[in-house]
Order: C-alpha cells, then structure tokens, then sequence
C-alpha cells in the first residue's frame, strides 16, 4: 500500500539490523532526514547505515511524488532521529530494555501486550527519562511530517514540467 509513515526509526526492542533488511525485501523505502545513519527511536545513532537520506521536507516530498509517479505499491519510511538535546542515554535505556524483556518473558506477557509493559516498564526502570523522550519525539515527526505534508501539497500545486 502506498503510504509514507513519520517514525524515529524502529522500536528500540527490535533487531534494528534484521527491520532493515526485511523492508528492502518488502519493497519499502526507507530513508533518514538529515543523516546517513538510520534512528534508533529514543537516540539518533544504531550503527545501521540509512538506505537513503534527504535534507528538506522538500526533498521527502519529491521522494513522495516520485514513488507515485512510479506507480510503487509499497510503503515509505521516512525516519527522523530524535533531537540530541532530547535523546535519552543509550545505554541506560538498553539495560532497561534488557530488564523490561526479562520481566515480561516471567511474566509470560505477550502479543499486543508486550509493547505497553514494556514502555511502561522502561520509563520506570530510566526515571521517567525514556518517556520525556518519547514524548519530544512524538512531537518533533508531528512537526517534520507536518512540514513534508505542505511541501507535498505545494508540490502537487506546482504546475507539471514541460
């Protein structure tokens, strides 16, 4: 389906490695704003290099425009690596990631429950440090997806290359 999602990259629970390479399978583009390194959700670095970069709301317009013009049936992942002023510790939140997991392996939680325990569990375990995170990021992709949503209206008024 045709559609370009807003994220901070992966949940920092998965095989950032292994996401990536199953969206090329898939056909999705994935494509980082401002750096060549694809986002680890709560910290702008995961040591993954990013398929793709753009600069500008603009140019994740264009790349928008392009996939349709194409007649690409798959989706878009336009990730946008949190602030480093609003980023949470690295470190600290992978040890509480690591302690979340085991938790909630003993506890036998699963499905659609693991991601709410686990968020819940992590902003506990950091002091509420991963939260203030989430919530920054939360509201910087509202911001930048807003601003490729004007770039690609704009776009789509312009009138065609001759």
């Amino acid at each position: 389906t045709p559609v370009a999602v807003v994220c901070a990259g992966a949940k920092t629970v998965l095989d950032i490695p292994r996401t990536l390479e199953y969206l090329e399978t898939q056909g999705v583009c994935v494509a980082t704003y401002g750096s060549d390194e694809f986002p680890a959700f709560y910290s702008p670095s995961s040591g993954c290099a990013s398929p793709c970069r753009f600069d500008s709301p603009k140019e994740a317009a264009e790349l928008i425009r392009a996939s349709s013009r194409l007649g690409l049936q798959s989706g878009m992942v336009l990730a946008v690596p949190i602030p480093e002023e609003h980023m949470a510790d690295g470190a600290e939140v992978e040890r509480a990631i690591g302690a979340a997991l085991e938790e909630a392996d003993a506890r036998r939680i699963a499905g659609n429950e693991v991601t709410p325990f686990l968020l819940k569990r992590i902003a506990e375990i950091t002091g509420g440090k991963s939260l203030a995170a989430n919530i920054h990021l939360i509201k910087h992709n509202a911001w930048v997806g807003g601003q490729i949503a004007v770039a690609l209206a704009a776009s789509a008024a312009a009138p065609a290359p001759a």
